[in-house]
């Protein structure tokens, strides 16, 4: 049974939907499904979201499209998507995703998904399609848009000075400098513009002054 459920389905990450598909030769397939989870063969992530088994896998699954699924419209963001991006050097276990809902966290066993709200205005700006496997893409948040999610909502800030900035990105976040200055300020700009905040305004001053630095 799972070898033929296994070649049903090509991908590592599949629904409800998919799993009946790949079922449908047999009777009772919700017995069948019920089987599956116990002996290991598949995980639910959660309801109507399943993974194969270490066993039966036939490669890794891709937390970033399973960040996707679970909740939606989502995308990568915040502190994993400056991992991902390589903009922070910190390893970040959970996944942090932008949604256009309200704050959740996942804890399935397949690991942690935390959620934050973007506002609908600029919830899709700066938003690329990243290929986690041929014919399987997940939604990230470009460096900008990471950097600019994160200090939106960032905690115990304060008065607001590039100063302030500044030791956000290079003491709390960890960011290299060569790295923020090839940043493009023409998105932080517009965020700024429809997401109004003095945060992100002296997050564009910062990154255009250590440009200038440059020799």
């Amino acid at each position: 049974m799972i070898a033929a459920l296994r070649a049903n389905v090509p991908f590592e990450e599949f629904d409800y939907q998919v799993l009946m598909n790949g079922l449908a030769d047999y009777a009772r397939p919700r017995d069948r499904v019920t089987r599956l989870l116990r002996d290991g063969a598949i995980v639910r992530v959660k309801k109507g979201l399943y993974v194969f088994g270490p066993t039966y896998r036939r490669g890794p699954w891709s937390r970033e499209l399973i960040a996707n699924l679970i909740s939606g419209p989502s995308y990568v963001s915040f502190e994993y998507a400056l991992s991902f991006h390589g903009l922070t050097p910190e390893h970040v276990e959970t996944v942090t995703s932008a949604t256009a809902g309200k704050a959740r966290t996942y804890s399935t066993p397949v690991g942690r998904f935390l959620y934050r709200p973007v506002p609908a205005r600029v919830f899709w700006m700066g938003v690329t399609r990243t290929e986690a496997a041929p014919g399987r893409g997940f939604l990230i948040a470009t460096r900008e848009k990471a950097l600019a999610d994160t200090l939106m909502h960032a905690r115990r800030i304060g008065t607001v000075t590039h100063r302030r900035i500044e030791t956000l990105l290079y003491d709390d976040l960890r960011c290299a400098a060569e790295d923020l200055a090839s940043l493009d300020t023409t998105i932080i700009d517009e965020l700024a513009r429809l997401w109004p905040s003095p945060r992100l305004s002296a997050l564009a001053g910062v990154i255009r002054g250590l440009r200038e630095a440059r020799p």
